[in-house]
């Protein structure tokens, strides 16, 4: 009830702050007080607005808002989400681009589960649209998961992506960005021994803890001064009433993301004073850069307690990964399993939470896996955020993934992507190599073909397999009509034949009957003429 209360008082805190800004606003907003100018009106409302904004978000899960983009065609391609693998801590979600046709890059991106949703990683998504066709692992806040769910710690994380990695198929292509790189790289030796054919194609790993220990920061240092007993004391907290998880153990997403602001705190500082001048001013709207931002950062869900303590313990603690000594169920996971799945790890240079050095250390743990099938790339001067969401990802971290995907694509050749943008670049329709030209056709060509003759397939399966269903239904529809009428003739025979039956036995009896009162008359008139006669001869003899 103590960690309870403490979630419930942390909660009351938010619905406190979020009520007082819009008591602000609104008073400051009443016309009467406009007769006399006063700036700090002005400034009350702002800091009114500013803050009910700032709290409400932290209990709101953004939406998507995917905007559409332009095709290939010129037209514009409307973008939905859909679930692909509904789960109670989380779904595969498939973003369907209307009109389009599957796309020869089949990604699956992974988002942690480290206090923020998935659409932290919306601009990441956006990039990746037009060039993919793109799931996303959408994790869900543990604040609203009864507690009869059951328990979500880091192999559970794991098996869900050998789930997702299973059903996508061997022709996909992971990005696993940030916390979840170590895992997503053990569930790729998961499927290397258990199910081979159902590997990905290639593994990109974006500034994840691979080995923590190969480049300290605040964060793993941070992990090593407390102990498991320390965290689960103070860090651990029970859902309160208000949530349907309530009694649920969690890591609170509020706590987390007071650790996520003192990190950075005079620049959070900085940020919100000059909102609050320029909401003042007028100067501020609905998606200016800092609403954009804060909306999404803002906005934190509980992590569950297992899966917290579980990554600390087993992952920036005793470095299970990093010493290629992770185990599932009890059963140890051999990395070095990999030996067809190209990897290619990304860092920034000035990531102060898996600093350069912790992600690279995956292309060592993968000793089966030849040197043409691992590549690395530090972006310099980019943070932690930058290496997957800003300039740096744009420029240049995008463009180097999708050229590593399409020299590991199956359906285009070698460096497809590079030689397009070279082409498009220098204003060339054509290759100038005609022997390359016909290459890249062939491989194009192959892969229309292939999904043309896939697509005719799937349509003449789905058309003999609605022909056989409708035949069968008409014969079972008429085989039952023709065994009702059986049924029904046999009944009414039966039936006849009783009745039949039933008036022959009545007309016997009735003849047995008619029978024996007619020999009982006959009986009696006999007796009377027989008594009759006696009589007669008696008084004869008397005479």
């Amino acid at each position: 009830m103590r960690q309870m209360a403490s979630y419930d008082i942390m909660e009351t805190i938010r619905n406190t702050n979020e009520w007082l800004g819009a008591s602000a606003k609104a008073m400051a907003a009443y016309p009467a007080l406009s007769i006399f100018p006063n700036p700090a009106l002005q400034w009350i409302g702002a800091w009114g607005e500013v803050t009910e904004r700032s709290f409400s978000r932290m209990a709101t899960k953004p939406d998507w808002n995917i905007p559409p983009f332009v095709g290939a065609d010129g037209t514009d391609r409307l973008v939905y989400e859909e679930i692909e693998i509904k789960g109670a801590f989380g779904d595969l979600l498939h973003f369907r681009v209307q009109g389009r046709t599957q796309k020869r890059r089949k990604v699956l991106l992974v988002a942690p589960m480290s206090g923020h949703y998935a659409t932290l990683l919306r601009s990441t998504v956006i990039s990746l649209l037009p060039e993919c066709e793109l799931y996303i692992t959408d994790w869900h806040n543990a604040r609203d998961i009864p507690v009869s769910a059951g328990k979500f710690d880091i192999e559970d994380y794991t098996l869900h992506l050998v789930d997702y990695m299973r059903h996508l198929g061997p022709d996909t292509h992971v990005i696993a960005v940030c916390q979840p790189a170590p895992l997503a790289l053990v569930a790729t030796a998961y499927l290397a021994e258990e199910d081979p054919k159902a590997q990905p194609s290639s593994l990109t790993l974006i500034g994840g803890p691979v080995d923590p220990s190969a480049a300290p920061t605040e964060v793993t240092d941070f992990g090593h001064a407390v102990s498991m007993g320390q965290l689960e004391e103070f860090m651990i907290q029970n859902v309160g009433f208000k949530y349907n998880g309530v009694g649920r153990k969690v890591y609170p997403g509020l706590l987390q993301l007071n650790s996520f602001i003192s990190m950075n705190l005079d620049n959070h500082k900085d940020a919100f004073m000059t909102q609050i001048q320029r909401v003042a001013k007028g100067e501020a709207h609905e998606f200016d850069k800092h609403n954009k931002f804060y909306d999404e950062y803002l906005s934190v869900m509980d992590m569950p307690a297992e899966f917290y303590l579980s990554t600390v313990d087993r992952i920036f603690k005793n470095g299970e990964v990093a010493k290629n000594e992770f185990t599932i169920e009890g059963k140890k996971v051999d990395i070095g399993k990999i030996t067809t799945v190209a990897v290619i790890t990304v860092e920034g240079t000035k990531d102060d939470i898996s600093a350069p050095g912790q992600c690279i250390a995956a292309l060592d743990l993968c000793t089966g896996l030849p040197d043409d099938k691992k590549a690395s790339h530090v972006e310099d001067g980019a943070g932690h955020y930058g290496i997957f969401a800003g300039k740096s990802w744009r420029d240049n971290i995008r463009p180097l993934v999708l050229d590593f995907i399409d020299d590991h694509e199956k359906a285009t050749p070698p460096g497809f992507r590079r030689k397009q943008q070279a082409k498009l670049k220098a204003g060339v329709a054509v290759a100038d190599d005609k022997e390359e030209a016909a290459k890249i056709s062939a491989y194009r060509d192959a892969a229309d073909r292939g999904a043309d003759a896939q697509i005719a397939a799937d349509k003449d399966a789905a058309e003999k397999f609605a022909e056989a269903k409708i035949a069968a239904d008409k014969e079972a529809a008429e085989k039952s009509a023709a065994a009702k009428i059986a049924a029904y003739k046999e009944a009414e025979d039966k039936i006849t034949a009783a009745k039949i039956a039933a008036a022959k036995d009545a007309e016997a009896k009735v003849a047995a009957a008619k029978a024996a009162v007619d020999k009982e008359n006959a009986d009696r008139i006999a007796a009377v003429q027989k008594s009759s006669g006696k009589k007669t001869n008696g008084n004869k003899k008397k005479s």
